[in-house]
């Protein structure tokens, strides 16, 4: 390392300016090795970028736990009961059969609602949902009065009245394909279903 004194007067005073200067040597390769590593920095955050866009390209739900996706799944029901302009509320607790209750405005129909979802698609293109509580029972006219179960690789959703999944354990649907059509399909986005008085039994 060297210094070169460079004298110089500045308003009458003599001002000392000190210059160091790398000589060539290690210091000259220090600093070559410091550029190096910071062009490989900068290769291996582009290198992380474009990774993160194949990780993107595999579903997030994957990665999920199904207790989350069906939270994710209720937050959506919600978000699309209040653009179609009906009241939903949650009860309190984990305790009842039902997930809502869901009122069409101005109305004194209250329909307890059970939202199920479906987040992959099966060999045959299907998307299968339970129709039954977490004690295997399937669900009926006591427990609830609409099943909605959810599609979501092909955001569609389908509105049960009771009476239909009744009996059944499980419900497969083909929301994405034209040639295998489920007998359900009539109840894809059946809203209106919602709107009308619920049908319950009396009790004897």
């Amino acid at each position: 390392m060297s210094e070169n004194l460079v004298m110089r007067k500045l308003a009458g005073a003599e001002v000392i300016s000190i210059f160091a200067e790398a000589e060539s040597g290690e210091g000259s390769q220090s600093e070559s090795k410091s550029k190096a590593k910071s062009k490989a920095a900068g290769r291996s955050a582009r290198s992380t970028r474009a990774g993160s866009t194949q990780a993107c390209s595999t579903p997030a739900d994957a990665r999920l736990h199904p207790k989350q996706l069906g939270e994710i799944a209720e937050a959506e029901f919600i978000a699309k009961g209040v653009g179609l302009r009906f009241v939903i509320a949650k009860p309190w607790g984990d305790s009842e059969s039902y997930d809502f209750i869901v009122n069409a405005r101005r109305s004194f129909n209250f329909w307890r609602v059970q939202v199920k979802s479906a987040h992959v698609v099966g060999e045959d293109g299907g998307c299968s949902f339970r129709a039954h509580d977490h004690a295997q029972k399937s669900y009926t006219a006591k427990d609830i009065d609409a099943l909605v179960a959810y599609a979501k690789p092909a955001e569609a959703w389908y509105v049960f009245p009771v009476r239909v999944v009744e009996g059944l354990k499980s419900l497969k649907l083909y929301p994405g394909s034209r040639k295998k059509r489920s007998k359900y399909e009539k109840y894809r986005e059946g809203w209106e279903i919602l709107r009308k008085p619920v049908r319950r039994r009396r009790k004897k």
